[in-house]
């Protein structure tokens, strides 16, 4: 119930702001075009709690007839954010300028009043009739722009008000059309084929008869409402065609249950690798309504291996690393997290250590007990920027190669895929999805 709301205080907080900008900056008081879009925003904030809670309140169903609608606006609801902020200080600036024009425009006519004023009863004391008897009658002159009345007229839609209009309504419409453009981009991104990334790493304890062994990443597939079985086929096709020696698939794989999911799962099964294929869970496992077991079984039905706190050995020739996995943090509140020292303890020294692991978070526990090797996902980039600018508040990587000392001396290297997939919006800005082929070879010296 508090995710629920805070997503609900965060749809409100944003919504309210984009009614602010968008519509009542941009609009006349009380016209029907305010009116509608007022609606369409308590409309679209709705839709948006419905599409996130959906899934949890009603099932896989509801989810699936609100999903695209519902994430589509998120995204959109998002960029219009981005951009909206962007936008202030030019808004402001423009603000200024208008005040600006405005007081030295009253102040102009401040100045010309008087001389106005002596003129009007100059031409007043020409009327006055012979030895005073009565005055002739004036025609209706018009109001001064500077009197009151013609203020009153100014905020009632005088030139001031419409040049205010029209700063509100050009920024709204730069807001609009650079957000629809990053979404449209975005999703080209998201829908297109994950880029494969080539990584060449070297390990210290690596056997030269295991030099140039290839392992294939791929995490953060997020099969769910918005995916079909193509998404699927398309990334075992793509990693069978990198002619892998070892798969590993580092959690995320679904956001469902096996009776609803399972369909979309089966071109896994069709993965090919000499060494085999390896499953550890991440954190969206754990919030499906069956939990990873079931999801686990069903791997194993594919001639998928899931490592669950524990490692096999790989070897070739004289030469051998172990490859290891840990279950996702998350699995800690049902008592199924991980548990390195099961995984890690008892291992022969001389050889390397590759773990899988989908949080990077974990890389500091990993590289004090000297494992070589993390291969992670879980961060998807940031998956739309600038969320990229905030995984690190989480996480230790966002996403790439890096380096943390390693009890004993020497690194623990760490790679963090972008994911293959997507969660939410059917968007990518900043960050491509990805299938990362390891190369790995001894340590050059």
């Amino acid at each position: 119930m508090g995710f629920l709301f805070l997503i609900l205080a965060a749809v409100v907080v944003v919504h309210y702001y984009l009614w602010r900008r968008l519509v009542r900056a941009a609009t006349r008081p009380g016209s029907r075009t305010r009116r509608i879009l007022t609606w369409a925003v308590v409309v679209l904030a709705a839709l948006l709690v419905l599409t996130v809670a959906g899934g949890r309140l009603f099932g896989m169903e509801i989810e699936r007839v609100v999903a695209w609608p519902g994430y589509l606006w998120l995204a959109i609801m998002f960029y219009l954010f981005v951009f909206g902020l962007l936008m202030e200080i030019p808004r402001a600036v423009a603000g200024l300028v208008l005040r600006r024009r405005g007081r030295t425009g009253a102040a102009e006519e401040a100045d010309a009043a008087p001389v106005a004023a002596t003129a009007a009863a100059s031409a007043s004391a020409s009327r006055i009739g012979p030895a005073g008897g009565g005055t002739v009658a004036a025609p209706d002159a018009p109001l001064h722009e500077g009197d009151p009345a013609s203020r009153e007229g100014d905020k009632a839609g005088g030139p001031l008000v419409d040049r205010r209009l029209f700063v509100s309504r050009t920024a709204a419409a730069i807001v609009g059309a650079g957000a629809l453009a990053t979404v449209g981009y975005g999703m080209r991104t998201a829908l297109g084929d994950p880029v494969v990334e080539r990584v060449p790493i070297r390990l210290p304890r690596l056997g030269p008869e295991l030099a140039g062994l290839r392992v294939a990443v791929v995490s953060d597939i997020h099969l769910g409402p918005l995916s079909g079985r193509g998404h699927t086929e398309r990334i075992v096709r793509m990693i069978n065609g990198l002619r892998p020696d070892v798969v590993t698939i580092v959690g995320d794989l679904v956001d469902g249950t096996v009776a609803e999911l399972g369909e979309l799962a089966t071109p896994l099964m069709d993965l090919h690798a000499p060494f085999g294929s390896f499953f550890v869970t991440g954190n969206h496992e754990y919030y499906t309504a069956g939990g990873p077991q079931e999801w686990i079984e069903e791997l194993r039905s594919f001639g998928v291996h899931p490592l669950r706190n524990e490692r096999v050995t790989i070897g070739r020739g004289g030469a051998s690393l172990e490859l290891a996995g840990v279950n996702d943090l998350n699995g800690r509140a049902s008592g199924d997290g991980p548990d390195l020292d099961k995984a890690l303890g008892g291992r022969d020294p001389s050889r390397p250590v590759v773990l899988l692991a989908h949080q990077p978070l974990q890389v500091e526990e990993a590289a004090a007990r000297g494992v070589d090797l993390q291969l992670s996902g879980h961060t998807h980039g940031g998956q739309m920027a600038p969320f990229n600018l905030l995984v690190p508040l989480q996480q230790p990587v966002v996403a790439g190669l890096a380096r943390f000392p390693r009890a004993g001396g020497g690194d623990t290297q760490i790679y963090v895929t972008r994911g293959a997939g997507f969660w939410g919006p059917p968007v990518r800005v900043g960050a491509p999805p990805e299938i990362t082929l390891i190369e790995l070879h001894p340590q050059a010296g």
